[in-house]
């Protein structure tokens, strides 16, 4: 217990110091009272890892400290953070002892805890409205609970590997997106790698050691690279710290994987970043492209990379200028140049902001303060009028909240931020959305477009109306925005309401005719027969005229309608507007459940007998025995197998995480599975007759489709097989490598 209670005390002077360390008003007393209270509810508490429960709001706590810049209100109320959700104390009780302001943020954090997603898709979807609603009232509350995400991520060795995959993809999907939006760069970046360490252990492994490997090469080639740039600088008269940077494994992986090559081939792995102390007579950013000029006159510049992040900082406040120039050693490098102020606020994003708030450092605060406010801005616009799919909700907000932003300009040269990829018709809702309602179409820089235009950054864009014009459904199809999403639903669904109420009538007139009321019964046999599942929509099919009564309805009332399909009709998700015998066909391939109660607890064996009986694999990532792989539990009971970096399977991990299972392979050499190798190199007369040779003399591999283009002496290819496991691609891979010409040869998903 003395143990326990000496690290517990260890624990608290590190935080202590970190915060004293700080430039904040010293307010100790706050944070030990919270200190106090927060070990006081907690204790006895233990967490699964076997450690005092108060170890890791102390852990939060930390973080909030050391590695995001806070003051003494974030700390308490990390300190605080679980005493509501896991103790009998209120929210009031917080209010009495420590202020109406830690208690809102305590509050807001309570409010979000168990994970932003819960066991039901709506439940999901409103825990991460409550988030953005806390998060527009204090921006303090995400940074705390990203803080507390990442200490679980860094604790998570000791949870089920099930539950690994989950709380990993769920990170992925939105803790590190958040936290790069916050300009959390360094804790965005140490997320990732988390997540891609319990995911991929292998892949993480290998990239590892081969960093330590070539850590003497990169060495080297920096020594090379600095020792001229630092006598130029140190002439120039700077005080500066210049580093070697090496990229994060999972980028090094995700590059890798996007390119289609090995870690050999990432020419990136290493960049510099120079941070300077400016010079207080002469303005930041010339002092940025004093040392740019400096770098450019040693160093070869590649133009093509240069980005400008001074002139324009991006929305979560980072400025710095980018260059690649050609080091002395053949070699591209890429050189981050930033002041110290830059520099922190790049690492710590919006938390660093207020260090330099109204301090006298110049109007570029106000800047980055209105980027901020913009930003909470565009959160309202998603929670105004939010989809009412719950999955779709969540979409909306990963798109219009974490992706990059492009800036255009209106007629008039006022700047307007949007995301990537947004189009002409987002950029009409930007400015109106009653001018969104009426577009028929756009000028981008003076030339006619589409709606559908996808716009480029410096873009200037006159947006083409007209009173006739009216949403339609395609518009969906390519908006962006959550503006421009929700306007477009909204005026959807007031037309989607009047056609449903056009066609009601109809039927009601129709059968009145015929003498026969219009009960539930009778449009349950018109649903039936139809292959409708909601009577909505087939009033809306009746008054579109995708379908008609014959003439004599009685019929349809006449005929026997099999009871399954009222049992079954729910589980046919692909159906949609249909007719009954493609309902009917759906419903004969829906198999009874078969896998029974699986304890997942345990890793499930994929066993050969049990392919396509108890679990399939998908076409979106085509896993084949031997990859790294998890289930998903499906309606029918089976399971559905991925691939752990399949992308769209990241939202089944995100939404559906208590139907998430640990899988590995057994043994599989009866059936065959799909795989595609990708194959490039110098064209040569035989070449194919080698490539067949070496696929047709494996006994274990079938090819289905061979495809080869050559082009200038070069050529590219793509080769479909058959195998059974991921031994008889590897061996095949290996076989082709060998070919005299193949350079290169990748396995790609589908």
């Amino acid at each position: 217990m003395k143990e326990e209670d000496d690290k517990v005390q260890k624990a608290y002077e590190v935080l202590v110091d970190s915060y004293d360390r700080s430039n904040h008003r010293k307010k100790f007393e706050i944070i030990n009272k919270a200190f106090k209270f927060a070990d006081q509810a907690h204790k006895g508490a233990k967490r699964r890892s076997g450690e005092p429960y108060i170890m890791h709001p102390l852990a939060v706590a930390l973080i909030v400290s050391e590695e995001m810049g806070l003051g003494s209100t974030s700390i308490s109320s990390a300190l605080l953070h679980d005493v509501v959700e896991d103790t009998d104390y209120t929210v009031d009780d917080i209010k009495n002892l420590f202020g109406e302001k830690i208690a809102q943020i305590v509050e807001g954090l309570t409010k979000i805890s168990g994970g932003i997603f819960a066991e039901a898709a709506s439940a999901q979807a409103e825990n991460m409205r409550k988030l953005l609603l806390t998060m527009s009232d204090d921006i303090r509350v995400i940074l705390i609970k990203i803080a507390d995400r990442l200490h679980n991520m860094r604790t998570l060795g000791s949870l089920l590997p099930a539950k690994q995959y989950k709380i990993a993809g769920e990170t992925m999907y939105l803790y590190a997106p958040m936290a790069h939006r916050l300009g959390l760069f360094s804790i965005k970046t140490e997320l990732e790698d988390l997540s891609f360490r319990y995911e991929h252990p292998e892949e993480y492994k290998q990239i590892e050691q081969k960093l330590a490997a070539t850590k003497t090469n990169r060495e080297k080639m920096y020594e090379h690279f600095a020792e001229p740039l630092e006598k130029k600088l140190n002439q120039l008269g700077y005080l500066y710290k210049m580093q070697e940077r090496v990229k994060s494994i999972y980028s090094i992986w995700n590059k890798m994987q996007a390119k289609n090559v090995s870690f050999e081939d990432i020419y990136d792995i290493f960049a510099v970043r120079i941070v300077f102390e400016p010079k207080s007579d002469i303005e930041v950013k010339k002092q940025c492209w004093d040392i740019y000029s400096a770098i450019t006159d040693l160093y070869k510049l590649r133009p093509d990379r240069i980005r400008d992040w001074i002139s324009h900082p991006k929305a979560n406040g980072y400025q710095a200028l980018h260059l690649t120039v050609m080091g002395p050693d053949g070699q591209w490098v890429e050189i981050q140049i930033r002041s110290i102020k830059m520099d922190e606020i790049a690492e710590k994003g919006f938390a660093a902001h207020w260090k330099y708030k109204g301090n006298g450092l110049g109007n570029d605060d106000v800047q980055e303060q209105t980027e901020l406010d913009h930003w909470l801005e565009r959160i309202q616009d998603v929670l105004e009028a939010p989809s009412p799919n719950a999955m779709d909700f969540l979409d909306t907000i990963k798109l219009n909240l974490y992706s990059a932003e492009i800036f255009v300009f209106t007629p008039k040269g006022e700047i307007r931020t949007l995301p990537q990829s947004a189009t002409a018709l987002d950029f009409a809702y930007e400015i109106h959305s009653n001018i969104g309602d009426h577009c028929i179409g756009a000028k981008v820089n003076h030339k006619l477009v589409p709606l559908s235009h996808k716009l480029s950054s410096g873009d200037q864009v006159e947006i083409l109306t007209s009173r006739t014009q009216s949403p339609k459904d395609e518009w969906l199809n390519f908006v962006t925005t959550a503006k421009a999403k929700t306007k477009i639903e909204s005026s959807l669904k007031k037309q989607h309401k009047a056609k449903v109420k056009t066609g009601e009538t109809f039927l009601c007139d129709a059968f009145k005719k015929i003498g026969i009321e219009l009960t539930i019964q009778v449009l349950d046999k018109l649903c039936a027969f139809y292959g409708y599942f909601k009577k909505e929509d087939l009033f809306y099919a009746f008054a579109e005229k995708q379908i008609e009564l014959p003439e004599n309805p009685r019929k349809i009332l006449k005929e026997k309608t099999d009871n399954i399909f009222f049992r079954y009709v729910k589980h046919a998700l692909n159906v949609g507007n249909s007719s009954k015998e493609e309902v009917r066909k759906a419903i004969e391939k829906i198999p009874e459940p078969s896998l029974g109660k699986i304890d997942k607890k345990k890793t499930y064996i994929l066993k050969e007998e049990d392919f396509q009986k108890n679990f399939i694999t998908q076409s979106c990532c085509n896993p084949i025995p031997g990859d790294e792989v998890f289930g998903f539990i499906r309606d029918d009971g089976r399971l559905e197998i991925h691939k752990r970096s399949c992308q769209p399977a990241l939202t089944l991990k995100t939404r559906f995480g208590d139907r998430i299972i640990s899988c590995d392979w057994a043994g599989h050499k009866t059936f065959s599975f799909p795989g595609t190798i990708e194959i490039k190199g110098i064209d040569r007369m035989g070449i194919l007759n080698d490539i067949t040779q070496a696929i047709t003399n494996d006994l274990s591999v079938n090819m289905r489709k061979l495809t080869i283009e050559s082009k200038d002496g070069f050529f590219e290819g793509r080769i479909e097989v058959a195998i059974h496991d991921v031994d008889d691609i590897n061996k095949l891979s290996s076989r082709l490598q060998k070919i005299k010409g193949i350079k290169s040869v990748a396995r790609i998903a589908e």
